[in-house]
């Protein structure tokens, strides 16, 4: 049985998919440190870490209601569904990030995969917007998307400058 789950677990879940997006630009940013791509990676990884100050602001908001689960959960079932999500699907750094990241990857590479993940960023954002209680106030979320949409015209605008 899939355990839905609570705002709290949603909030962690965007919290922990912000930091996988500053990992991932990080150590994309670790193969180009001297060149505007590098600047770029890291100014984007600096974004992803005020997304996630904005979620865990918003799950300090929540009252205990919306931290307790709609069902019972006696082995903690919702939280690794939670984790599961944020770490497997969106920006997976729980592997061994040379099995991501090798280092060989072009900017080309490197920019194809960010656009990816921020378009998956976008559709999980998306999903969550209708589960977070509206006092919460859904433009923050809203703002965020945008933000995420703004990544992927930054990102865009660096691959077109490539083929320049």
């Amino acid at each position: 049985m899939t355990i839905p789950p609570t705002a709290d677990e949603i909030f962690e879940m965007a919290e922990q998919t912000e930091r996988n997006g500053a990992r991932f630009y990080r150590r994309a940013a670790q193969g180009f440190s001297d060149s505007r791509a590098g600047r770029l990676l890291l100014d984007l990884a600096a974004m992803e870490d005020q997304h996630e100050k904005v979620f865990a602001g918003m799950r300090a908001e929540l009252l205990q209601s919306e931290r307790e689960p709609r069902a019972p959960d006696p082995y903690g079932e919702a939280i690794l569904y939670v984790r599961g999500m944020a770490d497997g699907y969106v920006f997976d750094v729980r592997k061994d990030p040379s099995e991501r990241l090798t280092g060989k990857e072009t900017i080309e590479d490197i920019l194809k995969t960010a656009i990816g993940l921020e378009k998956d960023s976008i559709a999980f954002y998306l999903g969550i917007k209708e589960i977070v209680p509206e006092r919460l106030s859904k433009q923050r979320i809203d703002d965020i998307i945008k933000e995420e949409m703004g990544h992927i015209g930054i990102l865009s605008k660096e691959m077109a400058a490539l083929g320049e």
